[in-house]
């Protein structure tokens, strides 16, 4: 299929789903790459307590502040 042909379908509200190989897609910018990281015990059960108390996962918490203090700086 071409790319003006897969176009043309968008355009037509067609569901493309069936066209595309999801299994293969990527966002571009935000490839993964895995780091290991060494805290003190302590400031991993702080990180829990609050991980837990907003309902999120460890690795989501230690995301999403590094996120907040390095986009707002």
């Amino acid at each position: 299929m071409t790319a003006e042909e897969f176009d043309a379908l968008h355009d037509a509200g067609v569901d493309l789903t069936p066209y595309v190989d999801l299994s293969r897609a990527r966002r571009p910018g935000r490839e993964v790459q895995r780091v290991n990281v060494d805290f003190p015990v302590d400031l991993l059960r702080a990180i829990d307590r609050e991980a837990r108390r907003i309902g999120v996962t460890r690795q989501a918490f230690i995301k999403l502040r590094l996120s907040d203090t390095l986009v707002n700086t």
